[in-house]
């Protein structure tokens, strides 16, 4: 893949909170070179549904998008994502029309309806001490790239199956299966699609590992100061933002990612991790990064 194969970065912090519109979304871009990265449509709250659709058709072209989700669940450790069940599905794309036919009726791309589903529910740390006699007790179960590529990078991956605790991340990635199965064929998703010569692609990303690249630890990912996101930017090539004081780690999150993303992008080894195999690609897929 050519070096200057995408010509804008994009990074999307994203939310998996009740309600239509959330603070917890944010959006930035930067292109090629070392200008800021900058907010886009600063002020504005974004639907999940306002994502997907500016990311079909309002970002620009040639555009590397990450979407901080988790894009599928745990599959190669126990050969189906609910073991026991005839219906499981069998890959992603399976998975993500699942999670959208059983969530339909949901608001807003919510999916409390698919984890209420009998068979489902037993995989499940719930809210309410309810926990599935299949969940498998401790953090729960891992994906490949969970186990092997975060854990290697220092980050503390936890189990999407685990929708209970401030560090879970369940909720969010089942809105966001919603998201990708509405851009499925409209736009490359990686690495259930490959990357394609022309185009924009969507990619998972982990903001974590994108405050590792830029000297932060992940105990310290979080930057909630203009002076820190300041440093970190330098650190990743990229001229700061301007502001002073304190800045909201959403936006910090996603404007560290879209400088990290045109950094990142001209690594051939991040698009073709040794323990990515087709089958994980297909059913699990990968965290951008994470090798």
């Amino acid at each position: 893949m050519r070096p200057d194969r995408f010509r804008h970065f994009a990074a999307i912090d994203w939310s998996g909170a009740v309600g239509e519109r959330h603070a917890g979304i944010a959006v930035a871009i930067c292109g090629q070179g070392d200008a800021p990265p900058r907010i886009v449509r600063p002020g504005h709250r974004w639907s999940r549904q306002e994502v997907a659709d500016w990311i079909a058709r309002g970002m620009p072209e040639d555009t590397l998008v990450g979407l901080d989700i988790s894009g599928s669940l745990a599959f190669a450790d126990r050969g189906a994502y609910f073991p026991g069940w005839a219906e499981s599905p069998v890959d992603a794309r399976a998975l993500w029309a699942l999670v959208e036919g059983l969530s339909a009726a949901d608001p807003h791309l919510a999916a409390g309806s698919f984890v209420d589903h009998p068979e489902i529910a037993r995989h499940y740390r719930r809210h309410g001490a309810r926990e599935g006699d299949l969940f498998g007790g401790g953090i729960g179960r891992l994906r490949v790239t969970e186990r092997v590529g975060q854990t290697a990078l220092g980050c503390r991956p936890t189990s999407n199956f685990n929708l209970v605790g401030a560090s879970q991340v369940g909720k969010a990635s089942l809105t966001g299966m919603r998201v990708l199965h509405r851009l499925n064929g409209a736009v490359a998703l990686w690495p259930f699609d490959p990357v394609p010569p022309h185009g924009s692609v969507v990619v998972e990303i982990y903001t974590t590992i994108a405050a590792l690249a830029a000297g932060r630890t992940a105990g310290r990912s979080k930057i909630r100061r203009f002076a820190d996101l300041a440093a970190a930017l330098r650190a990743l090539d990229s001229r700061p933002v301007r502001g002073s004081g304190p800045i909201d780690d959403h936006r910090a999150d996603a404007l560290l990612a879209a400088a990290w993303l045109r950094t990142a992008a001209r690594r051939p080894e991040l698009w073709s991790p040794a323990a990515m195999t087709d089958a994980i690609a297909r059913t699990e897929g990968w965290t951008f990064g994470a090798i």
